[in-house]
């Protein structure tokens, strides 16, 4: 509006037809008026027109600067005559964040024999012995997250999460695309886990096969379940989750579709070499409740495809071994929520399996506070059918579920946290330790013992 009036003002002072008062050329007084009129009129729709381009232009700017941004990124090289400076563009469709964290640990065992599923170090490749071990291990993790959110309230994104390990190997943790609607619906797919339905706490050096739905299984030692065969991150198949929120509820379906005899190390199972027919369909749901500083959760896992992996008993009838349900507790008690520095943070967990010729029972209690963490673990292996002679040819003395009969595993873990190295709030170092004992009741044979411990040294630094 002000460009509007100054336009008139200057078209009133400056008309000609108020100043072309001359001697030659006499003009009515009407004239001059209805002149200026005209003058005034045609000077009005110019300021009109202008201010309607004003606001255009500045539309355009908004709408330019919404849908896309443009990083410098300063270089430490001197730019080279007549090269233009370099520029990083983002497309504009939300945000980007890029994180990391660096994990390296210093081992000792005393012995590197299995007991149980325990993997004592974070090598894929490491295998089974009768010596001392000590070793150095890790990986660095590269994070890449994305995600739009409208104003409605609905988002979609995604996240990658690729691993370079100390022994030159390129690895994944997740790969994954999620869509949904804040604090109501949501879904994923892609590798990723899926509810923890056995969270260990500060845990450090008791690192169970498991943490991939790979390799959970080693056929001749004692198997700790812990609800995640139908978790996620396999190696040889996908992930689909479908969850809700609804005020204090939680409620998620996941279903993971595999290879299902990836599962056991090496496709051994009681002492037989499982073949694979066709792919397994685990339906895992989890329904949970959180109120306050108290949650708990309940949830179950069935693979749902049968006769997807066995074996042919003597060459003769087909033996399917794929039928495979689960069931989890979990309760959490956390502290810290209101009490971050003395509060306490405390799970105890419980995990069932009913499983082809097997039943596995686990239960684990552990309980964090001033940084220091510690828990147990019991499990209890129930088998009734083992190949023996199969198995005698593959097995030494350090297989100790080499027939029919009942099995105790019982492991107690320890870690203490070192916050703020060198007063970096994103730099600590943890100390970890564990000891897990055996004890085999066979029904044919005598009892026997054996137990495992070992100390670790974590660095841990975020990025």
């Amino acid at each position: 509006m002000k460009v509007k009036y100054i336009v008139l003002a200057i078209g009133a002072v400056f008309s000609p037809g108020l100043l072309a008062a001359t001697n030659n050329t006499p003009i009515d007084i009407n004239q001059r008026f209805a002149l200026m009129e005209q003058r005034l009129i045609y000077a009005e729709q110019r300021a009109t027109d202008a201010e309607a381009q004003i606001k255009e232009l500045k539309q355009q700017q908004t709408i330019t600067a919404k849908n896309a941004s443009a990083v410098k990124v300063e270089s430490t090289e001197p730019i080279a005559p007549g090269a233009e400076p370099t520029k990083l563009t983002l497309s504009g469709y939300g945000d980007i964040k890029m994180y990391g964290d660096v994990e390296f640990n210093m081992d000792g065992a005393s012995k590197s024999g299995s007991l149980t599923s325990v993997k004592n170090t974070a090598s894929k490749n490491w295998a089974p012995g009768s010596n001392e071990r000590w070793d150095i291990n890790g990986r660095i993790l590269l994070g890449f997250d994305g995600i739009r959110k409208m104003d409605n309230g609905n988002f979609a994104g995604f996240s990658a999460q690729p691993l370079a390990d100390m022994t030159g190997k390129m690895n994944l943790d997740d790969a994954v695309f999620f869509f949904g609607r804040k604090d109501d619906w949501k879904v994923k797919v892609g590798r990723f886990e899926a509810y923890d339905m056995f969270p260990l706490n500060q845990d450090t050096f008791v690192e169970y096969s498991g943490n991939t739905a790979n390799d959970l299984y080693s056929d001749g030692y004692g198997y700790i379940y812990m609800m995640k065969e139908g978790r996620g991150r396999s190696s040889s198949g996908g992930n689909f989750l479908v969850s809700k929120t609804q005020d204090n509820w939680y409620f998620e379906l996941n279903s993971l579709v595999e290879n299902g005899s990836t599962l056991f190390q090496d496709s051994n199972y009681h002492g037989n070499t499982l073949e694979n027919k066709k792919n397994v369909a685990y339906l895992r749901p989890v329904i949970a409740w959180n109120s306050g500083r108290f949650s708990t959760a309940v949830a179950m896992e069935k693979n749902v495809v049968k006769n997807a992996y066995g074996y042919y008993a003597n060459s003769g009838p087909w033996v399917d071994q794929s039928d495979r349900t689960g069931y989890g507790l979990t309760m959490s008690w956390n502290g810290q929520k209101t009490a971050p520095e003395d509060g306490v943070m405390t799970n105890l967990n419980v995990a069932y399996m009913d499983a082809s010729d097997e039943t596995n029972f686990t239960a684990g209690i552990n309980s964090l506070w001033h940084r220091f963490e510690l828990g147990y673990i019991y499990a209890h292996n129930q088998i009734d059918k083992f190949n023996s002679t199969n198995y005698a040819a593959t097995c030494d003395d350090s297989c100790w579920i080499s027939s029919v009969g009942d099995y105790d595993i019982h492991t107690l873990h320890a870690s203490y946290l070192l916050p703020d190295i060198m007063n970096m709030k994103n730099f600590n170092i943890y100390l970890g330790t564990y000891a897990s004992w055996i004890e085999a009741d066979l029904s044919e044979g005598n009892k026997h013992k054996d137990a495992r411990y070992g100390g670790r040294v974590r660095f841990k630094y975020f990025f």
